[in-house]
């Protein structure tokens, strides 16, 4: 048994409790914490201090699994729904503000889950509007999300990974590798920050899930994530609202068309034969070119939902008029649309942004065979809006401290 010191430093508590917490199995961990917030012993200050992140999130329960939770604690299954009804719609942001709840309810869901748990550690805002937040998880973890706005449309871009494994050369996200997996929640709580950055009377619109990470490399904690946003008790997004990118894993693409839900699916191509794909996207010795569209025609026969193939351009790399052609003979008998990205520098990348005359011949020749092309338009260009870069300064700023040890 472990027992909790009579005389532990303030500056000990939290990190106390969280080693002893540690020792247990994590069901065993939340259940332990629970009946520490019950325990009329522990002062307020012991209650403040408890790091909510050793606690589930709520909203990792699906709705039938709330509705068992309630009828577990002997509440009236009704009461699942108003919970669901303030954590999406109503964006509640702490169980103190779900008002519709008696007291005690509110207290018992704060002993036993949690809402958003996770630290903004950096929150910037383009001249645009754009506005990227970076995330610090339980375990140090940074994670990035983003919100655009465009006319009548409010976009989130949400990562589904700690880093990523890929190792695309131009993307900052892979530039330190893979950590893991986000969790489902971890998923989902960047959805409701974003979410709650908007007025009252606005909504989310679209989702793409294109941040940091392989999105189809996570589909098992995805999958769940994306249910609660297109579940009516949920934020009640449409699921052609939904686009999941993939650097092209054929099985993958192959399951998520094997879901039924009708995704957008965006193929990160970048290059229109094998040999340039492979220097861009490594992963493409393993899998090849013909491989990734047979499996995007497979998602395009199943779901009926054409397949977006995104193309970053690279100044004198892949932006050239011959790869245009190459593109264009690729996907002219296609259901399919370009999304042409101009380069978005990255001074730790050794790759330059397209000139504009280069990328408006490209789009000429691609039009030319018939294939619907677009240059996405550039979002947040005065702060760290490319992928992964906001994480990667903040890493590195922790290896300079690191480095630099303590100061005197």
């Amino acid at each position: 048994m472990f027992f909790l010191p009579a005389a532990l430093p303030k500056s000990l508590t939290a990190k106390y409790l969280v080693i002893l917490v540690t020792t247990f199995a994590v069901q065993e961990s939340h259940a332990l914490l629970a009946r520490l917030f019950r325990l009329k012993s522990l002062s307020s200050l012991l209650l403040s201090q408890i790091d909510c992140a050793m606690l589930p999130r709520i909203y990792e329960k699906s709705p039938a699994e709330l509705v068992q939770w309630c009828q577990e604690q002997g509440l009236p299954t009704y009461r699942a729904g108003q919970i669901q009804q303030q954590i999406f719609p109503n964006r509640a942001t702490q169980f103190g503000e779900m008002t519709n709840l008696p007291a005690k309810l509110r207290e018992l869901l704060a002993a036993t889950f949690t809402l958003l748990p996770s630290e903004v550690v950096a929150h910037q805002i383009a001249k645009d509007r754009t506005e990227k937040l970076l995330l610090q998880l339980h375990d140090g973890s940074l994670v990035e999300c983003v919100l655009m706005r465009e006319d009548d449309r409010r976009t989130i871009c949400i990562s589904t990974q700690v880093g990523c494994g890929m190792g695309c050369v131009f993307c900052a996200s892979g530039l330190l590798g893979l950590k893991r997996n986000l969790t489902t929640g971890e998923i989902l709580e960047q959805v409701l920050r974003l979410d709650r950055l908007l007025p009252a009377d606005e909504k989310l619109t679209n989702v793409v899930v294109m941040g940091m990470g392989e999105p189809l490399a996570n589909l098992k904690n995805l999958l769940p994530a994306l249910d609660r946003l297109t579940a009516d008790d949920g934020l009640g997004l449409g699921a052609r609202r939904i686009t999941v990118s993939t650097v092209g894993l054929p099985e993958k693409i192959r399951e998520l068309a094997q879901t039924g839900h009708q995704f957008n699916l965006a193929v990160s191509l970048h290059a229109p034969e094998a040999e340039l794909r492979t220097k861009l996207v490594p992963v493409n010795k393993n899998i090849g070119i013909e491989a990734v569209l047979e499996a995007a025609d497979d998602y395009f026969a199943i779901t009926g939902r054409r397949v977006s193939y995104e193309y970053v351009l690279l100044g004198g790399i892949n932006d050239l008029p011959e790869h245009a052609r190459q593109l264009g003979h690729l996907l002219k008998s296609r259901i399919a649309h370009v999304n042409l990205i101009p380069m978005n520098g990255v001074k730790e990348l050794p790759f330059a942004e397209p000139s504009a005359p280069q990328t408006g011949e490209f789009v000429a020749i691609l039009e030319s065979f018939g294939v619907p092309v677009t240059v996405r338009k550039r979002k947040g260009a005065d702060i760290d809006a490319a992928c992964g870069q906001l994480r990667m300064k903040r890493e590195q700023q922790n290896l300079v401290v690191l480095k630099a040890g303590p100061q005197p």
